[in-house]
């Protein structure tokens, strides 16, 4: 083993850092990759577990919520524990909570061990990032920055086509087993390669730190109770549902309570004055929208797809693969220009391109075929490439190191509650666009439209040249209308959506230009 580090180690002794950046990328990937790949194993989980469909939702809602709480606990625990070792007990945590939720004989043991494998999971990301800061100086780290957002971005969008493939042909059980050896591995990377930081000083109780228990508490509960809130929201009919006020009033009290408690601490469990920086403030605003298009998107296209067009879960989710294919391809070249163009420029240019894609979905018709689908996605995916990068540059290029921790827990959480304030937005609008929409079609279907007669009787002939009788035939071209007329509606909904998300990249474009242009100069403290 020491012969094999050796040959990593750069000419002054240090490790290679891209050696580094690929072995804290490992479990990252593996834990992006989880948000999305049991989505459409749902119904294959529900069946083998005997539970109903809405039963089977607490496996993606009680991941979500654990993640979402551990998330700007992240840097706080860090500076408790020492960043590699809380990283490596992420890790291991996250192992083997996939291996139990694979071996989960109920729903009951499947939602449990999915509530741990978020407690692990939720801690990679921020702690990826931190280890970058450090690893790379300011001038190299876009490229570092490919490495991560290749895993963050990528990652959603295999998760549909990779957990319907595995599903279809092995069993939804895989989906979280082929975590195992890929953790497996990250841990002895880790454990080999990667160090703290000499400035890194961990807090020891022993010197008189005291554990806020109320501001944790408050934010465990605020931020838990949102992503109850908006995971299970539209389900329940949002504030008709008693369940859903009660979360609410929890959430706004955890919130709001947790904010004032960490603000006024001497010692916060998040530091919310770090939003003080401006070019911090915006990045964290930036990535919330970018969460919240790219995993709203990552959901319409493959439930429009299959709904409307009927395309298999496979099939739907690999019209996703060559967006991320995309991304991937991008990313390094954004990675070496945001050291050399204005990072503002960058963002301003992946939201134009980005939106202009979502637009052009917005012309969509239920005639689309799988190519322009595909090319649909690229085009936005070309655009999302030049957003991760410099929003993350953008984000930690005034940030003090010893804040690294911290921030990096801050800006992840805010792209996950925009990722799910996406999806629960997108959702709730189908919904009810296509209930406005099929309204206003049957405003026109009356006797006194010639067209409905013509479509009538035509789907009616259909009818009897299949052997139907007279009245069958009759009554069978009114549902067929009908059933046009329900596809016409969620098409149009459908439609709505893509344009609003389209519409949101191009009304934040004026934010960017608030940020300070990062200076490229001066190096960093090498993590070895």
């Amino acid at each position: 083993m020491e012969r094999f580090i050796s040959k990593l180690r750069m000419p002054d002794g240090t490790i290679n850092p891209w050696v580094i950046a690929i072995t804290v990328t490992l479990a990252t990937f593996m834990e992006v990759l989880d948000t999305s790949i049991a989505n459409v194993a749902l119904p294959h989980i529900a069946g083998n577990l005997s539970a109903s469909r809405d039963e089977s939702t607490w496996v993606l809602t009680s991941y979500l919520v654990s993640n979402a709480v551990i998330l700007p606990l992240s840097g706080w625990l860090s500076s408790l524990l020492g960043r590699k070792r809380f990283y490596m007990g992420c890790v291991a945590i996250f192992t083997l909570s996939s291996f139990l939720c694979g071996f989960a004989a109920s729903l009951g043991m499947l939602v449990f061990f999915r509530i741990l494998q978020g407690v692990g999971g939720g801690g990679l990301q921020p702690s990826e990032q931190a280890i970058l800061n450090d690893t790379f100086p300011l001038s190299q780290r876009g490229m570092a920055f490919a490495v991560y957002g290749i895993a963050v971005v990528v990652a959603p969008t295999l998760g549909p086509w990779l957990g319907g493939w595995i599903t279809d042909n092995f069993s939804w059980r895989w989906i979280f087993y082929i975590n195992v050896p890929v953790g497996i591995i990250s841990l002895g990377l880790t454990y080999f390669l990667v160090s703290d930081p000499p400035y890194m000083k961990r807090i020891k109780l022993s010197d008189g730190f005291r554990i806020d228990y109320i501001g944790l508490g408050l934010i465990s509960l605020g931020l838990g109770s949102l992503q109850i809130i908006l995971d299970k929201g539209q389900r329940d009919d949002w504030f008709d549902s008693g369940f859903i006020r009660l979360f609410a009033v929890l959430m706004v009290v955890g919130l709001i309570g947790g904010v004032i408690r960490e603000l006024k601490s001497k010692e916060p469990v998040v530091d919310f004055r770090m939003l003080k920086d401006r070019n911090f403030a915006i990045s964290t605003l930036a990535m919330f929208f970018l969460g919240f298009v790219l995993y709203s998107s990552t959901v319409l296209i493959p439930q429009m797809l299959q709904e409307l067009l009927g395309y298999p879960a496979e099939l739907a989710g690999l019209a996703l693969s060559p967006g991320g294919a995309t991304i991937m391809l991008c990313m390094p070249i954004v990675g070496f220009l945001v050291s050399r163009v204005d990072t503002r420029y960058l963002i301003t240019f992946g939201c134009t391109i980005s939106a202009s894609a979502l637009l052009v979905m917005a012309g969509w018709n239920l005639s689309l075929d799988f190519k322009h689908a595909v090319l649909g996605r690229v085009l936005q995916s070309f655009g999302l490439a030049f957003l991760f990068i410099p929003i993350n540059v953008s984000a930690f290029a005034t940030v003090p190191r010893e804040k690294t921790n911290m921030g990096t827990g801050i800006i992840n959480l805010a792209r996950n509650i925009g990722a799910s304030v996406g999806i629960a937005t997108v959702t709730t609008l189908l919904e009810r666009r296509t209930q406005l929409h099929e309204a206003r079609l049957m405003d026109h279907v009356n006797d006194m439209n010639p067209a409905l007669k013509t479509t009538l009787a035509g789907f009616a002939a259909t009818s009897l040249s299949g052997g139907s009788s007279g009245p069958g035939a009759a009554a069978q071209a009114h549902g067929m209308l009908f059933n046009m007329i329900e596809r016409q509606a969620t098409m149009l909904a459908f439609l709505d959506n893509f344009k609003l998300l389209g519409v949101i990249f191009f009304a934040i474009i004026p934010i960017f230009f608030l940020l300070k242009r990062p200076r490229m100069g001066g190096g960093s403290v090498p993590v070895h």
